[in-house]
């Protein structure tokens, strides 16, 4: 698909492909093993300015697109999904949310740290006994004059450790339903009663902190809600439009990287005389991975093109985040088979991308939950 990218765009892309190959892939199974959030590498995201890629220039960003951000997101991902992840839920969730919905003063204090890199954004929508449905929540924000209290608990949360900001999902009207819930923008460094609990360790994208965050009575003033009382869960919609296709390019990515070792070790690994690559078994499965590669990529690329012209996305967002994740992980897993014992150590990465493609299932609505999307879509 290069030949249909702008050159603005391929010039981001490549810049960011050559980062990663010097930066990143050198110590992308060290952070791993070590559970380390790479503070260092984000600092050198936001150096080449794309910490913000879809953030209007006026607030610190690139002032790019929805198509350029899920180039740069690919990129990293074929490098360490882990870096992936933490970048993607910093710009769709903790970041692009404020320029959508945020007043101008929330925008000068909150946004244009995160778009310029100074800060780490994070979301915080799950909680421990909501799961798939994400609208029963038990976090709550009663008002107090002109603060509102904060109480409750929030899993899965990416980021959180890290984060300068936290948006979070409370519920401010109990009876009205999803009409009923909010978000507000938490400061987890001065706000008092604000604290992650767990840092969880995982299957894989370890380098990504991944925190159980409690709100034990956090008081912020009112002009931290963002947007209106009510307007919560109509945000989380239009959010997750934009995040799933940041989920699909970093599964993409994953899917890339993966395939990008295994044609690598076939054709250099000989058996009986020569390369593996010309073996049917290998050669077939090889192509089978291109393929599905490349159709999760031109998925993503849609999804991001229809979001850029302003269209409806909700279909095509959720049918390149089913796709490009089981994409993932059937081909990190083909990847890890191409490469037979070796595939299944650490010194090769398709092991790490075998375990970081599987919360592509996962996160921003399960798989399960993108078939019940699509169908709604589709009519049935």
């Amino acid at each position: 698909m290069d030949f249909e990218l702008p050159a603005e765009h391929r010039m981001i892309r490549d810049t960011v492909r050559e980062f990663c190959e010097e930066e990143i892939e050198p110590i992308a199974q060290e952070i791993e093993n070590d559970h380390r959030f790479p503070a260092e590498i984000f600092g050198q995201l936001a150096d080449l300015d794309v910490m913000g890629v879809p953030i209007s220039e006026e607030y610190g960003g690139l002032g790019g697109d929805q198509l350029m951000y899920a180039l740069v997101t690919e990129e990293l991902g074929r490098v360490s999904g882990g870096i992936g992840l933490s970048y993607a839920a910093h710009v769709s969730l903790g970041t692009k949310p404020l320029e959508l919905f945020g007043t101008e003063a929330q925008k000068e204090r909150w946004l244009r740290p995160l778009a310029t890199g100074e800060e780490i954004g994070a979301w915080a929508l799950t909680e421990p006994g909501s799961g798939s449905d994400a609208s029963d929540m038990d976090t709550t924000a009663e008002k107090d004059g002109d603060e509102y209290v904060l109480d409750g608990t929030k899993q899965f949360i990416t980021n959180a450790s890290e984060a300068g900001s936290v948006l979070v999902k409370a519920v401010t009207d109990p009876d009205a339903g999803y009409d009923g819930i909010s978000t507000f923008i938490v400061d987890p460094r001065n706000d008092d009663g604000f604290e992650v609990t767990t840092v969880w360790d995982k299957m894989g994208l370890n380098c990504s902190p991944t925190c159980e965050i409690a709100l034990n009575g956090v008081r912020i003033p009112e002009d931290r809600l963002l947007g209106e009382e009510g307007e919560g869960w109509t945000q989380t919609m239009k959010t997750l439009d934009g995040g799933r296709i940041s989920i699909a390019a970093l599964s993409t990515g994953l899917a890339q990287g993966a395939y990008d070792a295994a044609a690598a070790y076939a054709k250099e690994r000989e058996q009986f005389g020569r390369p593996i690559s010309k073996f049917d078994a290998i050669r077939d499965k090889l192509v089978d991975m291109y393929r599905k590669t490349e159709r999760a990529r031109l998925l993503t690329h849609k999804a991001a093109v229809r979001y850029d012209g302003g269209q409806s996305v909700t279909k095509e967002s959720a049918l390149a985040k089913l796709d490009a994740s089981e994409a993932a992980r059937k081909v990190a897993e083909d990847a890890v088979q191409v490469l037979g014992g070796y595939g299944y150590t650490e010194d090769f990465a398709p092991q790490r991308f075998y375990r970081d493609a599987k919360l592509m299932e996962i996160g921003e609505g399960t798989s399960e939950i993108q078939h019940l999307v699509i169908g709604r879509q589709l009519g049935f």
